[in-house]
């Protein structure tokens, strides 16, 4: 039976305490409309999403109402032109939105980052004026909810082996595959959707939810994000207007870049889970007592708390530079790579250490840590496995291409 302390301290678990970390004074780096930027997410995140993401998730149900909330708070496109929709701010921000957002949960995060990373960019940065104007401006406002399909069911890591293909029909193409793992699909109005042609070229095209022949069936029995919506998309001889064609791109180039864009936006997200786990064991280990003490003012507990805080620190420093050098159209797919999969890792094993901080506590969900933990797992795979986004390191310094 907990004594009369510690179950003050399960009871105020349940209250969104947290306080941000910057051991480094990074802050310092950030301008006042990334700092207003933040701490706005920050508040909604609290007010928002922290009194209901643990019975979503337990539930496995979307909160699909926060896509309205998110649109509001500028999350979807921070980066792009306000005149598109988008929140006209620069890269850090975008950073800095998408890092409270996955402090709250990585499937809130995955909403947001794939509506404008991987529908509004590509739609903004190879569609036509007439495609910007009709989509973006409902995109942006979450009157319309998109997604990506690119992964298909024997075409992760390799996507370029991808068999989902068209074939002209006049004033149309006609699509036929399928797509695996798709964020926000069953409840999509428009999925941004790539497709080999009769040339081979990959080409991109929005999808309707209502063409004739596509459907979108959602994947049930995840056991991480959980509170995030995944599905299929099935495509059989869906009939495409050539109208919806992106027309500045038929090749890899396209859906690669839009990885890069929203793999760019997990190396800062991913840091919002660590600070979360830190958070609630550092404040957990203060308040709770063995053997006559806080937890905290043993040695081993110290040391966890440490090296936690030391390697979010790095990873904060990490997605600093990154930011500028996208600020100044600098930042190389291989950077992105090494900081996405280092910040994932990084926020993993917090979790982890986390967890054991909390005790039994820690695998209940009067806490978040199984949640992120669960969550990361998942995030450590897609947009680019682990290993994957090693050998795009590997490629970059020694210019030997280890995929062939």
């Amino acid at each position: 039976m907990a004594t009369p302390h510690n179950a003050e301290i399960n009871r105020k678990a349940k209250e969104d305490r947290f306080q941000g970390h910057d051991y480094y004074n990074i802050d310092e780096l950030l301008n006042e409309d990334h700092l207003l930027a933040r701490d706005a997410v920050r508040t909604w995140v609290k007010q928002e999403v922290s009194p209901i993401i643990e019975d979503y998730a337990n539930r496995a149900e979307c909160p699909t109402h926060l896509f309205k909330g998110l649109a509001e708070i500028g999350a979807f496109g921070p980066s792009l032109p306000a005149e598109y929709g988008g929140g006209g701010m620069d890269e850090i921000a975008y950073g800095v939105i998408m890092q409270e957002l996955e402090r709250g949960d990585s499937g809130i995060r995955s909403m947001a980052s794939v509506q404008g990373s991987l529908v509004m960019y590509p739609i903004y940065r190879f569609g036509s004026e007439e495609q910007k104007r009709k989509y973006l401006p409902k995109l942006g406002a979450g009157e319309f909810i998109g997604c990506f399909g690119l992964t298909e069911p024997d075409h992760g890591s390799n996507p370029s082996g991808m068999v989902t293909h068209v074939r002209d029909d006049g004033d149309a193409y006609i699509l036929n595959g399928a797509k695996m793992w798709i964020t926000n699909s069953p409840v999509a109005d428009i999925a941004v959707v790539w497709a080999r042609d009769e040339e081979g070229k990959i080409r991109g095209m929005i999808v309707e939810k209502d063409f004739k022949g596509f459907s979108a069936p959602e994947i049930h029995g995840k056991w991480s994000l959980r509170a995030s919506i995944t599905g299929e998309l099935v495509f059989e001889d869906v009939r495409v207007p050539k109208a919806n064609v992106l027309p500045e791109v038929a090749s890899m180039r396209g859906p690669l870049s839009c990885l890069s864009k929203a793999r760019y936006g997990i190396a800062w997200g991913a840091i919002g889970a660590a600070m979360d786990c830190y958070d609630s064991a550092l404040r957990y280990s203060l308040e709770r007592t063995q053997f006559g003490k806080p937890i905290g003012q043993f040695q081993l507990t110290q040391k966890k708390l440490a090296e936690m805080i030391t390697e979010i620190t790095k990873a904060q420093l990490l997605a600093w530079r990154l930011g500028t050098l996208a600020n100044q159209g600098k930042a190389t797919p291989g950077q992105i790579s090494m900081a996405k999969r280092n910040n994932v890792n990084m926020a993993l094993e917090i979790a982890r250490e986390a967890r054991q901080i909390h005790g039994g506590m820690g695998i209940t969900n009067e806490y978040p840590i199984m949640r992120h933990m669960m969550n990361l797992e998942t995030v450590l795979t897609y947009e680019g496995t682990h290993d994957i986004h090693l050998l795009i390191t590997g490629h970059d310094v020694t210019g030997l291409d280890a995929f062939k």
